[in-house]
């Protein structure tokens, strides 16, 4: 996040600059982002649909779902080990706003679309927001701006390049005032000209529309029924989905901390992307002999959310939820490179919709309770969790809001009460 001194207070001159530079960012980082989406949608479709008919196949085979995400881990390990800035953000630190150096810019792309494309379950916002940055880096090289004023810049174009894919600059915004909430009102100098740049790329991809399939990028889920009126059990569900997620997310991260420390210290990074690339393709087929899809296994778990939410049998949901959460423990930890908020809310609806279908309860709450707090227990960040949420079930779940709140709250303690209680062991 921006230091203090990047967000020095703003006026006059400087002012107006920053907050103009943000909005000429707005476009370039929007289309760059754009771009990347594209390509990562395109090369994803041939090589998971084109390819499959081309060799007289209905879905993709056995060996492709092995051996496209070995293909993607060697071209993430040629990007990590030849490229600079080892292929961006490590996805099991969270999310990241620092800068990211102009030089680092064909490393992140090339791993990111190594492990997107290919099937690791991973995210486009870490990409993203690294894309973002280095447009709002180059702005500020050439327009000659100190250190502090290219910080605020990175970070105007890093939220321009998210803006669409949270839902405007409403949500992006909000990410950026809870990853630096410890800069308190010294972080609205930085906030306005990132809003300014996120309005103005949400606006490049609204007119932009679905050229390049970049409707298939945004997380949504259609035809959702209305909810209303909110029932005693539907608070209590909505906490204990919001104790169990923290619970699977906190497993899923010590399972990804093992495969990242010990497993790397003893097979060494090259090997262990490997075999992790190995391993996620194995789990998809497996969860496929199973009854459900390795193509809802594999990738971040954007274009399943529809079918999981439509999905009416609870040992459908309990396989794809293990496989899920497997692959992407170990995708966390592996050597991909990506993001973890997407993988983590399809995790949230998935846990929401065994609750949905034992009670039978609404879907529409499913979806609600279960991305506010799959991403809250992910990123501990909860005001952006809810926001995310309402904007995912739009108006037909209104009353689901308040539900949801609850069950992004009871991640966030639960997930507070282990980190208190792996701190006073670790002490000991």
């Amino acid at each position: 996040m921006s230091s203090p001194e990047t967000a020095a207070p703003m006026s006059g001159e400087r002012a107006l600059r920053l907050v103009g530079l943000g909005a000429l960012i707005g476009i370039p980082a929007a289309l760059a982002a754009a771009l990347f989406l594209t390509a990562v949608h395109e090369l994803e479709h041939w090589l998971w649909v084109d390819l499959p008919e081309h060799l007289g196949s209905a879905g993709p085979p056995w060996y492709l779902v092995v051996g496209l995400p070995l293909a993607g881990a060697a071209i993430v390990l040629a990007a990590r080990m030849l490229l600079p800035g080892d292929g961006g953000h490590e996805p099991l630190g969270g999310i990241a706003v620092a800068p990211t150096p102009i030089s680092h810019a064909p490393g992140v792309v090339l791993a990111a679309i190594g492990s997107l494309a290919f099937g690791a379950v991973l995210g486009p916002e870490a990409p993203l927001f690294a894309l973002g940055s280095i447009v709002g880096l180059v702005a500020a090289r050439c327009a000659r701006l100190g250190e502090a004023d290219g910080r605020v810049l990175s970070t105007a174009g890093t939220f321009s390049a998210i803006s669409a894919l949270f839902g405007g600059p409403v949500a992006a915004a909000m990410l950026l005032l809870e990853a630096g909430v410890g800069m308190g009102a010294l972080l609205i100098p930085v906030l306005i000209p990132g809003l300014v740049a996120a309005s103005i790329g949400y606006l490049i991809f609204l007119g932009i529309g679905d050229w390049g399939g970049l409707e298939a990028t945004t997380l949504s889920v259609p035809g959702l029924p209305v909810y209303d009126g909110v029932h005693l059990r539907d608070l209590v569900v909505a906490v204990a989905v919001g104790v169990l997620l923290a619970l699977l997310t906190e497993l899923v991260r010590r399972l990804a901390a093992r495969v990242a420390g010990p497993g790397r210290a003893r097979l060494g990074m090259p090997l262990t992307l490997l075999l992790g690339a190995l391993a996620i393709g194995v789990v998809a087929l497996v969860a496929d002999g199973l009854g459900t899809s390795s193509q809802d296994v594999l990738f971040s778990g954007q274009a399943s959310l529809p079918s999981l939410v439509g999905e009416d049998s609870a040992r459908i949901v309990i396989v794809l939820l293990a496989a899920k959460a497997l692959a992407y423990a170990v995708c966390l930890g592996c050597g991909f490179r990506g993001g973890p908020v997407f993988p983590a809310i399809f995790l949230g609806v998935a846990v929401a919709m065994l609750a949905a279908i034992a009670f039978d309860m609404s879907p529409t709450l499913a979806v609600a309770v279960g991305t506010a707090a799959g991403m809250t227990a992910m990123t501990r960040l909860i005001l952006a969790s809810l926001i995310i949420a309402a904007l995912l079930v739009g108006t037909a779940g209104v009353e689901a809001v308040p539900v949801a709140a609850l069950a992004a709250v009871a991640a966030w303690l639960t997930m507070a009460a282990i980190d208190a209680r792996f701190s006073v062991r670790s002490a000991a």
